[in-house]
């Protein structure tokens, strides 16, 4: 069965500083109609900082939607056009001050394919060295070193809930076969 959905028509309700929202009507495979509600995203990146200790630098970051605070790795969206791995290093020394030697690409992830376009690049750091941090103007941090054996732990008991730390911690468990 050919699963397409062909778009018929779609209409921008909201444009933001991050976010657009489209609805579309969508053509289902079944000759049907239906309605879909889209985000458009530029894309963003998260990076796993992992110094030569076996530590890992995290921020601590309130997030507006749940009204809590989240441990997260260092990511941010893309600018533009802006090459992630560029991105990457960028959000690295912004909330984090720290500089990347090496940085690994772990791929992407689908943000959440049922409704938004965003794709998010993670990145393994090493090589690390210290700079001074420099978030933007409405950025407040907390950073947070700790083993890479305790945020494997925290995310495996669900005290990390983050998806892109989640998924960018496995893919590094995974990866150095730790």
């Amino acid at each position: 069965m050919d699963l397409t959905e062909k778009t018929l028509s779609s209409k921008t309700v909201f444009q933001g500083k991050i976010v657009t929202l489209l609805v579309d009507q969508a053509q289902l495979p079944n000759g049907r109609q239906a309605e879909r509600e889209v985000v458009l995203h530029p894309g963003g990146v998260a990076v796993l900082p992992l110094d030569e200790e076996g530590n890992v630098t995290l921020v601590q970051q309130y997030r507006y939607p749940f009204h809590q605070i989240l441990l997260e790795l260092p990511a941010g969206k893309l600018d533009g056009d802006e090459d992630h791995r560029l991105a990457a290093a960028r959000e690295l020394s912004e909330e984090t001050g720290l500089e990347a030697g090496e940085l690994t690409y772990l791929g992407c992830m689908l943000a959440s394919p049922g409704f938004s376009d965003e794709r998010l690049h993670m990145y393994l750091a090493r090589k690390l060295s210290r700079s001074q941090s420099h978030p933007d103007d409405d950025e407040f941090l907390n950073v947070i070193t700790m083993p890479f054996d305790e945020l494997c732990r925290q995310v495996m008991d669900g005290t990390v809930e983050d998806a892109k730390t989640v998924a960018t911690v496995l893919k590094t468990k995974v990866l150095l076969k730790l």
